[in-house]
């Protein structure tokens, strides 16, 4: 990968970051300032499912946060686009979709089904 390439991807996850981490201050400020003040029980209870939803997608873009990090780790240290098992090239189509994918599309196929074979047993 030629490194204005690298530098896209590096843009790319910088600004996902960037997103998150905004939606994430947008959730926390409107947490604080809004309170769960419903009279009617069935409003009350319709509030919180809302919440706890909120806060499990939240918490699943904080592991995704981790993720982002680490492709920009493998850019720095020159293994971004490069499988984790083959040690292959990721195409840049998969790259553009996933940019944080650390498999082929092949390898992560023969790992899903790895994945699942465990599972049945």
């Amino acid at each position: 990968m030629n490194p204005r390439q690298l530098e896209y991807f590096r843009a790319k996850l910088l600004k996902w970051k960037d997103d998150i981490l905004a939606e994430a201050q947008g959730t926390l400020s409107q947490l604080q300032t809004e309170s769960l003040r419903e009279a009617d029980l069935t409003d009350r209870a319709s509030s919180e499912t809302d919440w706890s939803i909120e806060l499990r997608t939240r918490d699943r873009q904080r592991k995704l946060i981790a993720k982002i990090e680490a492709a920009l780790r493998r850019i720095d240290e020159g293994e971004y686009g490069y499988c984790e098992v083959t040690g292959e090239p990721i195409s840049l189509g998969r790259l553009e979709a996933r940019p944080i994918a650390t498999m082929t599309v092949e390898a992560q196929e023969r790992h899903e089904r790895q994945e699942k074979i465990s599972r049945e047993d």
